[in-house]
C-alpha cells in the first residue's frame, strides 16, 4: 500500500534516508540519529485506505553485535490516523520481550486509515533502522487495466535468457510475471517495481518456456494476460 510513498521521520543519521523504508529494497534502510524511545517513522498511503496487515523490517545500524543472542528483544508501537492530527493505537508492543527483527501483524479487524506511524520503545542494539515499513491493505480505487504489448523474446544465441517488456500501465505500481515450462503451470514468479522490462536469465537452454503477466495496485491484480509460449 505504501511503496514509495512519503515518509515522514523523528531524526535521520547520514545518509540513511526515510524513504528507504518503504523502496521495496532489501539493501537501503533508514535509521534514526539515535535508538532512543520516541524515536518515529510515518508512512502516507496517499488516501484513506483499509488495513489488513503491517510489516516491519529492522536494519542492523551500529548493532554491538550479530547473530542469536539471549535476552533481546524489540518494543514499539503502531498508530494510525486518518488526517496526520489525531491518533489511535494500532498495535502496541511495549510489553514485548521477543527479538523480532522482522515482524509482521495482521489486524483482527481492518481499520481505515491514511497515515501509519511506527514508534520506538526499545532497541536490543544499535540505532532505531527500519529496511522495511510495509502496510497492507485494499484503497477504494479501480483495479489496474490488463497489460498492454507483453513481448517475451529468446534468441538462438542464448536461450537460457530472454527479454521481456510490455507497455507501462499508470494506474500500477508492479507487475507479476509467471513464468513455467507447462502453460498450465506457471509456478515461478517475479515481481517488477517502476519499469516495463526484465531480462530473465533462468531458463533450460533444451526447453520451451511460457510467460504471462499481471498489473498491481493499491486494490489488487489486472486480469492475466494471454500466455506467450518462447521456444
Amino acid at each position: 500500500m505504501n511503496y514509495n510513498k512519503p515518509v515522514q521521520v523523528s531524526s535521520t543519521l547520514g545518509g540513511y534516508v526515510a524513504n528507504n523504508a518503504v523502496d521495496e529494497s532489501i539493501r537501503t534502510y533508514w535509521s534514526a540519529a539515535t535508538a532512543n524511545p520516541g524515536e518515529w517513522i510515518q508512512t502516507d498511503l496517499g488516501r484513506v485506505s483499509t488495513l489488513h496487515a503491517v510489516q516491519l523490517n529492522y536494519a542492523d545500524q551500529d548493532a554491538e553485535f550479530l547473530g542469536k543472542q539471549q535476552g533481546i528483544y524489540h518494543q514499539y508501537q503502531l498508530m494510525y490516523s486518518l488526517d496526520g492530527n489525531k491518533w489511535q493505537m494500532l498495535v502496541d508492543k511495549r510489553n514485548n520481550k521477543k527479538d523480532v527483527p522482522h515482524d509482521y501483524i495482521e489486524l483482527n479487524k481492518p481499520v481505515k486509515a491514511r497515515y501509519v506511524k511506527m514508534i520506538n520503545l526499545h532497541m536490543p542494539t544499535g540505532k532505531f533502522a527500519i529496511s522495511g515499513l510495509r502496510v497492507f491493505g485494499k484503497a477504494d480505487i479501480a483495479k489496474p487495466a490488463p497489460v498492454k504489448d507483453f513481448l517475451v523474446l529468446r534468441t538462438e544465441k542464448d536461450k537460457r535468457s530472454a527479454w521481456i517488456r510490455w507497455t507501462t500501465n499508470n494506474d500500477a505500481y508492479a507487475y507479476n510475471i509467471y513464468i513455467g515450462t507447462d502453460p498450465n503451470k506457471l509456478y515461478n514468479s517475479i515481481m517488477i517495481y517502476a519499469a516495463n522490462e526484465y531480462w530473465y536469465k533462468g531458463m533450460d537452454k533444451e526447453k520451451p518456456y511460457y510467460f504471462r503477466i499481471e498489473a498491481l495496485n493499491e486494490n489488487g491484480q489486472s486480469e492475466l494476460s494471454e500466455i506467450i509460449k518462447a521456444e
